[in-house]
């Protein structure tokens, strides 16, 4: 390879410095979407739909509902 980026006059690249996990999560738009249901203190069960957002660990409830199937 160091051959014909040699024989083509091409430079090779620089060296790229290392980043960390947390400045790689930080730069990525990752979302996670999670859809579960949970029971409240009165017995009833909830459908929620969450989405984490992993550069910034915050979790979005998108919505809560009690009948998933119900127009």
């Amino acid at each position: 390879m160091w051959n014909i980026l040699k024989d083509h006059s091409i430079d090779p690249a620089p060296e790229r410095q290392r980043t960390t996990r947390a400045t790689f999560l930080r730069s990525q738009t990752i979302l996670s979407a999670d859809f579960f249901e949970t029971e409240t203190l009165t017995g009833a069960t909830l459908y929620v739909l969450a989405v984490i957002e992993h550069a910034t660990r915050r979790v979005l409830i998108l919505d809560t509902t009690a009948h998933p199937t119900a127009a």
